[in-house]
């Protein structure tokens, strides 16, 4: 395809279109297409000159970045959908969300957007071709097997099962289910909390269809894999314990709040006992022994043995999930910042910033020592591009003894760091970030999540420009997919505080930007 490839938004974004129902409070839209967006030229790191044009003189690569696809088994009894009825009390916020409306679609989503990204053959600014996907982090939703089975159908090639235990639908969203915060596509207009105030949409047969498996042709590019929270810990907070991991696989599911939980300690107790979360009312569905957790070293070996995906031996004889991946130009360093003492936010260990220091020593031929002088060496440079599931302001997990300042100052000494790439926010963010070495800085750039509002992914291009000028190029990317991947959009648009009117598609300069910097060498 041509710079002109259907998904990107240079040609068309997608936003709130009609209403097409109306609930007791609120409106149910569909998708409009408009206007595509011009490239914003962002010059904090190199002064303002004057000049909006930037002509790429030089491409160096091109790069997918996708993010947070949360592949998920909706019939999990390790999931605590009724928490989100506790919405309104602030105690529960770092667990939320605990289901989407249209989370038994992710599949088909994941599905629709590797199409895409398999089907554009270069970035729209430098016609260079894409050299890799970049895939940073919470590749499924609940650190289970079965969905790290179906993220690799969906990524590599295979058939994707979305449906667990016994054949057919058994979960919050059947018709039968106790309570209505969840909606129930095939149940009537006033059966849930969804359709009645919000004007949600019945659509008959959905859980049938979506539990259907999936054939997927997978991506037909070199992609990088990322150790996320969500591959860790139970709904991304909880930390797995021997109680979590018999009962995950069992056959009793909560359905509410136990009896006098202190609401006041129910975010930690979640953390460090989220068992305690299934001691109350619960209904019996089918066990499933491929829901039981997996390990980080599961993790790791299975992307490693599907395709190595960034991961080497090395990483498999030490446990480890972090890795630095070379290509002629760029070196890739990919970070594992997840708190394996639980929680949503993540942390950098000691021996994990030690390692980063050597690693980006070995792409600089000379760089700045901790005191502030200039060390050389007998390396190349090389650019260095940062990938890790959580981004800088997320680095700061109360329960990790290391703060995010000194993985912001440890990068911020070496000047062919040019690019950290990441997720975890559910959102588009792009930020500069500076230091006082020496007066370097980079970009820090966040995509958002491809199970909430906009459901995007990211063309990332790197390429030299004129006035000694180097360039990121960055165009969103909307998956052009199938009925069910365009009803999954639909339905994300729609969610209360997370779909068309949230913060989470950023501004037009957190999109479609032209990120410029000082040539490190």
């Amino acid at each position: 395809m041509t710079a002109e490839s259907e998904g990107l938004t240079t040609r068309r974004t997608l936003g709130a279109g009609p209403v097409l129902r109306a609930g007791s409070r609120g409106a149910y839209r569909g998708v409009a297409e408009l206007p595509g967006e011009t490239h914003v030229v962002r010059r904090e790191l190199v002064g303002d000159s004057g000049r909006d044009a930037v002509e790429p003189t030089r491409p160096i690569m091109t790069i997918g970045h996708i993010t947070d696809l949360h592949v998920t088994d909706v019939e999990s009894p390790a999931r605590f959908e009724f928490v989100n009825s506790e919405w309104e009390d602030a105690r529960f916020r770092e667990l939320l969300t605990m289901q989407r409306p249209h989370e038994t679609l992710n599949v088909h989503a994941i599905h629709a957007m590797v199409q895409t990204l398999n089907a554009i053959e270069s970035g729209p600014l430098t016609a260079s071709p894409i050299a890799l996907v970049a895939m940073t982090g919470d590749s499924i939703d609940n650190t289970q097997r079965n969905e790290l089975d179906n993220f690799l159908a969906l990524f590599d090639g295979g058939t994707a099962k979305p449906d667990s235990g016994a054949p057919g639908y058994e979960g919050v969203q059947a018709t039968d289910w106790p309570g209505d915060i969840c909606w129930k596509p095939d149940g009537p207009a006033d059966g849930d909390v969804f359709q009645r105030d919000l004007g949600f949409p019945q659509v008959p047969g959905l859980m049938e269809r979506a539990m259907l498996p999936l054939e997927a042709s997978g991506l037909k590019r070199r992609w990088l894999g990322c150790y996320g929270n969500h591959e860790e810990v139970c709904q991304g907070v909880g930390v797995v314990t021997p109680a979590l991991a018999r009962a995950m696989a069992g056959s009793r599911k909560p359905i509410a709040l136990p009896d006098g939980l202190d609401r006041e300690t129910a975010l930690e107790t979640f953390v460090k006992r989220p068992e305690h979360f299934m001691t109350g009312p619960f209904v019996e569905v089918a066990p499933d022994a491929s829901r039981r957790p997996i390990t980080r070293l599961e993790f790791v070996q299975a992307l490693h043995q599907s395709g190595r995906h960034g991961f080497s031996d090395n990483n498999i004889g030490e446990g480890i999930a972090y890795y630095v991946h070379d290509t002629r130009l760029v070196r890739f360093i990919t970070l594992d910042t997840v708190c394996a003492a639980g929680g949503a936010d993540g942390s950098v260990d000691p021996p994990q910033l030690y390692w980063l220091e050597r690693r980006l020593e070995e792409a600089h031929s000379s760089f700045m020592a901790r005191d502030g002088s200039n060390v050389r060496t007998q390396h190349e440079d090389r650019l260095v591009v940062v990938l890790s599931h959580h981004g800088y302001d997320m680095l700061a997990n109360p329960r990790a003894a290391k703060s995010n300042h000194e993985v912001l100052e440890l990068l911020l000494r070496f000047r062919n760091v040019v690019l950290w790439l990441n997720g975890h926010i559910h959102a588009n963010r792009i930020t500069p970030r500076t230091g006082s070495y020496d007066g370097h800085g980079f970009w820090e750039v966040t995509t958002s999540s491809l199970v909430d509002w906009p459901c995007q992914a990211r063309l990332v291009e790197l390429f030299e420009t004129g006035e000694g000028l180097l360039g990121i190029g960055c165009t969103m990317v909307d998956h052009q997919g199938s009925d069910l991947a365009s009803l999954h959009r639909e339905l994300a648009g729609n969610v209360p505080f997370n779909g068309f009117d949230s913060w989470r598609p950023g501004n037009p300069e957190d999109r479609n930007a032209i990120l410029l910097l000082p040539r490190p060498f």
